[in-house]
């Protein structure tokens, strides 16, 4: 495999939130679609690869947040089309530094074009998420998505998950359900904007990992970029509403950023194991509640940062266990 399509495959977003147009592949599933890209690196260099990951994070989270004020003025399905267009732009050197045919064969169509789909729904749903409730709330229930991945592994993946594992997923969901809180007590009646993101973002990352077995990582960048930039393109005249000079500026911002927080996270993973990087993602709650606080005047509640401990505690003891399951299996 070519070093950039190790990169392409590793490169995927292992902040949760809403899913991009790159090869993404939650926490859990990242190890997957890298372990083969790594061992083929002579060396790694862990503390510049957490240096990457932790500005990428960043910027993300200033994304997000851009994404948020701008929805206040130009409807969300604008932003995400911005998201999509602007990212893609600084995706075309890279696609089409191969063969343009090469792009279009694929093994599994189906899977590409419903994976691109899924990606899609991910991306919009959490744009209206966070249009509509605070950056904190919206990432910290969208921070349940590794946990989803691990439980629908079984099934879609036929992988064997332990009975740590499984109580570690029913505490993660226990954890949402604090911050949720159902009932005539709910924290916002868009709270499951963000579950439904992440249902989304988690079969998006169960479908990146089996494309990773049939098409190269090129391809399937491809089709997540394009279809969704096709599919909101067209329908870009329902909704559209012409932006002024600082509009079109803080539209772009959206979309390079994007990209370019796409790009420190490949360089991430070329200095560091999807395993050693996997628990710093959850740093995002951290500069989801600054960043929501300092623009949007919103402060998480005891109910949230307690939720939010759940979850993140859940998944850094899923990702424990599977380096444990890692490490016995290269020992046996």
């Amino acid at each position: 495999m070519r070093e950039r399509d190790c990169a392409a495959h590793s490169g995927g977003r292992q902040i949760w939130g809403h899913a991009t147009a790159m090869t993404a592949v939650s926490p859990t599933g990242a190890t997957s679609a890298t372990g083969a890209c790594q061992e083929s690196r002579q060396e790694l260099r862990p503390g510049r690869g957490i240096a990457l990951l932790l500005a990428a994070i960043v910027l993300f989270c200033l994304m997000d947040a851009l994404a948020k004020h701008l929805s206040k003025t130009y409807p969300v399905m604008q932003v995400v089309w911005a998201r999509y267009v602007f990212h893609i732009v600084l995706l075309v050197p890279l696609l089409f530094r191969t063969d343009p045919l090469r792009l279009f064969r694929t093994q599994r169509l189906g899977l590409q074009l419903s994976r691109s789909l899924t990606l899609f729904g991910s991306t919009s749903l959490f744009y209206l998420a966070i249009s509509l409730m605070p950056l904190a709330d919206a990432s910290s229930i969208s921070a349940v998505t590794p946990l989803i991945v691990t439980a629908l592994s079984v099934p879609f993946l036929g992988e064997k998950v332990g009975p740590r594992r499984w109580a570690a997923v029913c505490i993660g969901f226990i954890g949402v359900l604090i911050i949720i809180r159902p009932g005539p007590n709910v924290i916002n009646e868009w709270a499951y904007l963000p579950l439904l993101n992440s249902l989304c973002f988690a079969f998006y990352s169960l479908t990146t990992r089996s494309l990773s077995r049939t098409d190269g990582a090129t391809t399937t960048l491809f089709y997540s970029a394009s279809i969704g930039a096709v599919l909101i393109s067209l329908a870009a005249p329902t909704f559209w509403q012409s932006p002024d000079f600082m509009g079109w500026v803080m539209l772009a911002t959206v979309g390079l950023v994007g990209g370019a927080s796409h790009f420190l996270l490949i360089r991430a993973y070329d200095h560091a194991p999807a395993s050693v990087l996997a628990p710093f993602s959850y740093v995002q709650l951290i500069w989801m509640a600054v960043l929501g606080y300092v623009f949007f005047g919103d402060l998480p509640d005891s109910w949230t940062i307690t939720g939010a401990l759940v979850v993140a505690g859940s998944g850094l003891y899923v990702f424990y266990r599977e380096a444990v399951r890692r490490r016995e299996a290269q020992g046996g």
